[in-house]
């Protein structure tokens, strides 16, 4: 008779998410407190406003680490540091700051549960980060055992024809790294396009919400989006006709065939994820890049 198999005594780990502070970024660049204080009073404003918000998000960060479970481990990374830093299985991972923090830590995940905590409710939207500090002494343990109420948040994944791929929480743009005339080939739906535009973007369900919502609101193409719902919105900027360029393509959803575009720009091209444009892959002339419904998806708890 064959023995069970063992169980796992290693105790979970609550791995914490922030970034730096504004008082943080200022004495970084300024190297004293003086001298930040100079550079802010000479332009009519207030060391002494900053201070108060750092150290109110740092209490707000003790909070939660005294909310972790005795017998857990800890671990805190910086939001530069999330490329450097290996993920484990049985993490439950805290994002405590603004919403980005959420979408920043996103694509590194593999299905562990993400708790986003709002450090300052009055100054942060929490539309990812909507958990009170209060909350997490209960949200922790249930996360690890995988009993919190969460939602599956679709992103979206970008693979070029190198192999190399980017993850998105809410969107993927596709253009010309100065924002100007990109060209490309678009297909979808067997259709094909040339476009001449100020680029694309591809946007999740949470992402419809942002830089997505307002090219709609601007080109009057509403693209309704669930959250959980598999499948992702394109939305062309600006596209002009011309005797070799169509409009036609402006805007559609993909499911389970991906977005084709095809690179006609001989300098410039650019590919990047959520808003970070120094993060991006090379789109020259003749690369091609599929664009879909990334195959894993944000496991956010809701409480």
């Amino acid at each position: 008779m064959s023995s069970p198999p063992p169980v796992s005594t290693i105790a979970p780990r609550a791995v914490f998410v922030t970034r730096e502070t504004d008082y943080e970024l200022l004495i970084a660049r300024h190297a004293t407190r003086d001298q930040a204080r100079f550079f802010l009073e000479t332009r009519g404003q207030r060391i002494e406003d900053v201070e108060a918000r750092h150290h109110r998000f740092h209490a707000a960060l003790a909070s939660a680490r005294g909310a972790v479970p005795g017998h857990w481990r800890q671990a805190l990374v910086k939001r530069a540091d999330l490329d450097r830093f290996l993920f484990a299985r049985d993490d439950v991972v805290v994002p405590v700051g603004q919403d980005g923090l959420v979408a920043n830590v996103a694509k590194y995940l593999d299905g562990q549960p993400v708790i986003g905590v709002n450090p300052a409710p009055d100054l942060h939207d929490g539309v990812l980060v909507r958990i009170a500090v209060d909350k997490l002494a209960r949200l922790l343990p249930a996360s690890a055992a995988r009993d919190a109420a969460i939602e599956r948040r679709t992103m979206v994944q970008a693979t070029l024809d190198g192999g190399e791929t980017l993850t998105a929480l809410n969107e993927i743009f596709v253009g010309h790294r100065s924002h100007q005339s990109a060209r490309y080939r678009i297909e979808a739906h067997g259709m094909t396009e040339d476009h001449s535009s100020s680029g694309l973007i591809v946007a999740s369900g949470t992402g419809a919400t942002g830089w997505a919502r307002s090219i709609a609101q601007a080109t009057h193409i509403d693209q309704p989006l669930g959250l959980e719902e598999r499948a992702v919105g394109y939305w062309v900027r600006e596209p002009f006709p011309s005797i070799v360029t169509a409009t036609q393509m402006r805007a559609g959803k993909v499911t389970d065939v991906p977005l084709l575009i095809t690179s006609r720009m001989n300098d410039g091209g650019v590919i990047f994820a959520d808003g970070i444009e120094q993060d991006f892959i090379a789109f020259d002339w003749g690369r091609r890049v599929h664009v879909s419904p990334a195959p894993r998806c944000l496991h956010l708890v809701i409480g």
